[in-house]
């Protein structure tokens, strides 16, 4: 009988898994993938995560009978892929869930900041209803610069049409015929910085991405703009957004992912052998932005709608089903990691 495990998952996500395969032996566990557990389920052959479990090459060692790595994500960056290639492990992801869903955040940010949503909160659940230093800015004829036009990119820049705004995008796939048909612009990074009045960022992470946002091109950010960013936490170099922040390049930031932000999942963290202190001092100034009122975090929930939650299982089942039955289905290249630009998502 096919062996299968489960790490992150809900409660919603067993039952419908459960109920699903229930021909396979399951198992499930709630927390980031633990190779001690790994160790109580002999002969494991198919794995699903989500992006906060690593599948790195000794996972992949201690798992001698391993054939498919179902990530519940489209992002694949939390496995390695090398290591599967070698081993002939096939990983298959969830390449379209929801870019209407991590749109809807963005502009959930973008509002909460635009409009000073957040610190209002904060300060009338204290009691105080001042409106001094609450005066929002109109969205409409405000230019966006989306970085990664793709699925989700592509969304964002059809929202804020609705809004009014005008729209930039920096991605090396070019689209002319949709740059037309929904009236955006493709520059340069330099350019989107320099002219956009919200920058969102809509791209994949990889060691060619790692940092995009940096305390050298950060100072080409059109003073006053916001910085949001629903894609990974390593996009941006957290030191030179808090020191951004301090000195008024930028005015406000909505995120819903961090640097380094497996760190908060997982119990003792901090304590373990492999913590650097560049790792340390991300902590640190995650601390910092966590207490700024001009910063809105949320804990990396752009994809969870009830909606794409839904996606993402039935997805994930028939790239299972798909994978045993012998046709396997949405299956991640290694060259897409070996990615040298930025690629949409």
């Amino acid at each position: 009988m096919v062996k299968m495990v489960f790490f992150e998952t809900r409660q919603d996500e067993k039952n419908f898994f459960k109920r699903r395969l229930k021909q396979y032996q399951v198992s499930f566990f709630h927390n980031i993938l633990d190779l001690k557990e790994l160790e109580c389920v002999d002969d494991v052959e198919i794995l699903s995560v989500f992006v906060h479990s690593n599948i790195t090459a000794s996972v992949i060692e201690s798992l001698p009978n391993l054939k498919l790595i179902a990530t519940r994500s489209t992002g694949f960056n939390h496995i390695d892929l090398e290591a599967c290639r070698k081993r002939r492990i096939t990983v298959a992801n969830v390449p379209v869930y929801g870019e209407n869903t991590v749109a809807e955040h963005t502009f959930a940010l973008i509002l909460a900041l635009s409009r000073n949503v957040y610190k209002a909160y904060v300060r009338t659940i204290r009691n105080n209803f001042s409106m001094e230093g609450l005066q929002g800015f109109d969205l409409k004829d405000k230019t966006i610069g989306v970085i990664g036009a793709g699925h989700i990119g592509l969304h964002v820049i059809r929202m804020a049409k609705g809004f009014g705004m005008h729209a930039l995008a920096y991605d090396v796939r070019k689209n002319p015929f949709l740059a037309e048909v929904l009236r955006f612009k493709y520059v340069s990074l330099e350019e989107l910085l320099a002219q956009s009045d919200v920058i969102s960022l809509h791209a994949p992470y990889n060691k060619h991405t790692h940092h995009l946002i940096n305390r050298e091109n950060i100072r080409l950010i059109k003073k006053g703009a916001l910085l949001v960013n629903t894609a990974r936490g390593e996009l941006i170099d957290t030191d030179a957004l808090v020191k951004a922040l301090d000195e008024g390049i930028l005015s406000g930031a909505g995120l819903d992912v961090l640097e380094g932000e497996d760190l908060f999942l997982e119990d003792q963290a901090l304590l373990s052998p492999g913590v650097t202190r560049e790792i340390l001092e991300n902590v640190v100034m995650n601390n910092i932005l966590l207490r700024r009122e001009d910063v809105v975090i949320t804990p990396h929930i752009g994809f969870n709608s009830r909606e794409a939650a839904q996606r993402i299982m039935e997805t994930t089942l028939g790239n299972i089903q798909a994978f045993l039955a012998g046709t396997p289905e949405n299956v991640v290249s290694i060259v897409a990691s070996r990615q040298s630009s930025v690629v949409s998502t």
